[in-house]
């Protein structure tokens, strides 16, 4: 298959999953230090998810992947899948399984631009999904006592589909996504209050590395 059918069928594929997605050289793709301190403090999924720190690829090895790529397309999703309005009140703490439905429809596309590319003969394709995975309603990683250990990740339950996301690797995916003019802002939250999410107009995004 040759490229320009390739992107053709991969449009089609995102439309289908109500995404959009827009070609960027993997070059253009910001890798920051910055990013990965922000998971280390500021996101309650640290150490959590088999997708997140510390079971990830650092920023530095994020940035010697990207040099074996040439060819990337950034996925856009826009929304909350079947929510139109949102009640700050109503959020959990523990916010990222109220969010469940768009988490999966994040990874779920991804994995399948992924796997559509790879099964084409494009061997290299990788997908990054957005957030912290929900596969499971708790990860095997959560459940672990005792010190973090990278071998917990032979246990994770759906291996063949988590992928990381941008953030967790240290990909700066503001930068990144304005590069192209596409629009990002931090998730507005009530009185600042971590995971009081004031509507439902997010823009959220992955990314698949393709050659």
């Amino acid at each position: 298959m040759d490229d320009k059918t390739l992107e053709n069928e991969l449009k089609t594929l995102a439309k289908k999953n109500h995404a959009q997605i827009y070609e960027i050289a993997p070059r253009e793709i910001v890798v920051s230090e910055w990013v990965r301190w922000r998971c280390k403090f500021g996101c309650k999924g640290f150490a959590k998810h088999l997708g997140c720190p510390p079971y990830v690829p650092s920023p530095s090895e994020t940035r010697d992947l990207l040099k074996e790529y040439s060819k990337a397309y950034i996925v856009h999703f826009k929304g909350i899948p079947e929510m139109r309005d949102i009640d700050p009140k109503s959020i959990p703490e523990d916010w990222h399984p109220f969010l469940k439905g768009l988490i999966s429809w994040i990874g779920d596309t991804v994995y399948e631009l992924e796997q559509h590319a790879f099964y084409q003969g494009y061997y290299k394709a990788l997908a990054f999904a957005a957030y912290p995975c929900v596969y499971c309603d708790e990860c095997v990683a959560e459940q672990s006592e005792g010190v973090v250990d990278l071998s917990l990740k032979r246990a994770c339950r759906h291996a063949e589909r988590v992928r990381t996301s941008m953030e967790a690797v240290g990909v700066d995916v503001f930068a990144t996504v304005r590069k192209l003019d596409l629009p990002i802002e931090v998730i507005p939250c009530e009185g600042n209050v971590y995971g009081m999410i004031t509507h439902t107009n997010l823009n959220s995004y992955g990314l698949l590395l393709v050659y």
